[in-house]
Order: C-alpha cells, then structure tokens, then sequence
C-alpha cells in the first residue's frame, strides 16, 4: 500500500500530468498542418496501448484515509487543465481561420483530433471535478463540459447513473449482446430525458417548477451558448463547425467509455422495485498503468462506483476474485466496441462468465436484458 507521505510527494504525482502533453501536440498539429494532424488520436489511442505493454499493470493501492491535504499536486492537475483546453480550443479556431496553410480536411481532422483530447482527458476530468464538494471544482468541471455541449452529463452522471447503475433505468449500462452502434443513439437519447426529468424531480420535492433559477439545465444552456457565440466571434461559421467536430468527436469519445465501463454487467433485482447495492463487482476493471495515468485511474471504476466520493489516486484496484476484469485497456477495449462481432466475441463469454460466478442463481436473464423492461418481473432468478 503506498502510504499517504509518499503519496503527498510531487513525483508521484508527475505520471498522471502526461496528459498535458497533449496540449503542445494540439498546437503542433495546428502549425504543421500536413500528417501532424493526426498526431493527436495517434498518441492518445496508439501510443499509449503500446506504453501499456511496456509498463505492464499497476496493482498497488493508495491508502484510501490519505487526508486532502496530501492530495494538493493531483487536484492542481485536474484544475489547471480548464484554462488550458480553453486557450487551446479556442486558440486553435482562431488560428487555423486566419491562416490559410490548412486544406478543408487537414482543419477536419485537425479538430477531430482534438475533439479526441477534450473526450478523452477533458470529460474525464470534469468527471472527476463534478464529484467534489467544492464549488470552484464543480464549477470548473461544468466548464469543461459546456466546451463539448454536454453539460447535462453532470446531472445525469449524478442523479441518475450513480443511482440506476446496472438496471434497466440506467440508460447507459450497455445491455447484453447490445452493439455500439445501437447503443450511442440510445444513450444520446434517454440521457437528456432523463437528466432533465432528474432535475425537475429534485425541484419539485422542494415545490419549485422546472422553470426555476436553480434549474441547472439554465446555467447548462447558458455556458454552451457562450462557447458557440465564441467560437463564432473567433472564427465565423467555419469556427462554429470545427467547434461542432470537436464537440461531436468528444461526445462520442465519452460514450464509447461509458460502453465499455458496464457492458453486460447488472444488479440483482430483489422484488418491490429494489435492486442490491452497488458493489465492485458491477463495473468492469482494468490496472493497465500507462491508461490509468492518461486516464487518472478511470480503469478502476470498479471502485469508483462503490466509493464514488474518492478522488482518483486514493481509487482501488481489485482482483479478478473481486471484480470483473477487461483484457485491455481503455484504448484498445473502445476500439474494439467500434466492430460489434469483434466486441461480442470478446466480451460475451466473459459476462457469461460473470453471470456464473456471482449469480448462478439466476437461470431467466432475459428481464435484465430489455432496455424497454423497467424492472423484472418477480426476482428475476428461479
């Protein structure tokens, strides 16, 4: 176990900054134009599957009572990163509007790949921000969601998947045998409604109308409408569509992940519209060291779900006899979920796997399975 002193050093700290390295890279596709633009996904998704195979799995765990105050150099990193994606997108429309050395696709796939870095690093760490108490932090992790228009994840990831996570209600636990493809207009979809829906419950238990100021849904519009008029100041309508590419490729980022995080994996129904606590094992893990450092442990979401309030050096990792593992990492694992034959090959018999490991008891898995279900019927199990 790392203790909290080694914990609170700076170099401990230091692999988990490798993220901001991508900010140059971004600036340097920009400039170079030509092959640079692909630099961005190229490093995200490629190199560092390859630094997984190098550096191998991390299965060492923080001492999950370190204090916060040893904690200083990890919420600097997730804090410092806002401005930074701000100057750097909006940096970016900017130049590549007023410079004329880039063709139509070079711009496209120049903001794709940037789109890959605000998904990737800039949603996840605004997961991470909008976990906090403090109000500056969840501030900020609005932010970085209204830069990619997805403002209304914040309520959804926190009213409602936290809550639903592995039942049918949960719109994005990816059901059994149920392709990506399928998935993302789904989610698209039911995550709006049902972060609205979340929203206007909480304010009707207190008496007050949709409609009301503390309907965050308002500050949501009116951050992403702020980014668009910006985007347009800086760079006309073309701004506003390289600004959209991003915002597209950053979304889509974002669900391929959350495909990934819960494929296949559910909750026991008890009877009553009750379902078992989460537990570790309704998350699938993964301990590759280099992804975990790009990704502030994402990987282990295993023990995020059961301890959402950790921040992310404190999260634990778990065994195989614990939690459900992946074979790869994030990188290769949402490549994968792209090629739905490929995805169900390898993932269906490992859920089959789970099924029989912590639910032998149940023989009729078809209720759990039904997006459309809001519940089995009975218990589910014979």
């Amino acid at each position: 176990m790392i203790p909290a002193d080694k914990l609170a050093r700076w170099q401990s700290a230091l692999p988990f900054w490798g993220s901001f390295l991508l900010i140059p890279v971004a600036w340097l596709s920009a400039v170079q134009g030509g092959w640079y633009v692909i630099l961005p996904p190229l490093i995200t998704w490629y190199l560092f599957t390859a630094l997984d195979g190098l550096t191998g799995l991390n299965l060492e765990n923080a001492d999950p009572e370190t204090p916060p105050e040893d904690l200083t150099w990890y919420r600097l990193l997730t804090s410092l990163w806002v401005p930074l994606q701000f100057v750097t997108l909006f940096g970016t429309i900017w130049y590549v509007t007023h410079s004329g050395h880039l063709s139509v696709l070079e711009k496209i796939v120049l903001f794709f790949g940037i789109g890959v870095i605000t998904g990737t690093i800039g949603i996840n760490y605004s997961h991470e921000l909008m976990h906090q108490k403090n109000r500056l932090e969840r501030l900020l992790g609005d932010v970085l969601l209204a830069m990619v228009l997805y403002s209304h994840f914040r309520s959804e990831h926190l009213l409602v998947h936290h809550r639903y996570v592995g039942t049918p209600r949960d719109a994005v636990t990816a059901r059994y045998n149920e392709g990506f493809h399928r998935f993302y207009p789904r989610v698209l979809r039911e995550s709006l409604v049902s972060a609205f829906r979340a929203e206007k419950a909480r304010l009707a238990r207190k008496d007050r109308p949709w409609t009301d100021a503390k309907n965050p849904f308002w500050r949501y519009w009116g951050f992403q409408g702020a980014m668009l008029v910006l985007a347009f100041l800086l760079g006309g309508w073309a701004g506003v569509g390289l600004f959209l590419i991003q915002a597209g490729t950053a979304i889509w980022q974002l669900e391929l992940v959350n495909y990934v995080e819960h494929y296949g994996l559910t909750r026991k129904y008890l009877g009553d519209g009750r379902y078992e606590h989460v537990l570790p094992q309704h998350s699938w893990n993964a301990a590759q060291k280099a992804t975990n450092w790009l990704l502030i442990n994402l990987q282990r979401h295993s023990d995020h779900h059961y301890k959402p309030d950790r921040r992310f050096p404190l999260l634990q990792n778990y065994t195989a006899a614990e939690a459900p593992q992946l074979p790869h990492g994030y990188p290769i694992m949402t490549m994968a979920a792209m090629i739905p034959p490929l995805w169900r090959r390898v993932m269906n018999p490992r859920v089959r796997q789970w099924r029989a490991m912590y639910y032998p008891e149940i023989t009729d898995w078809t209720p759990y399975t039904k997006a459309t279900n809001p519940m089995p019927k009975g218990s589910g199990s014979r």
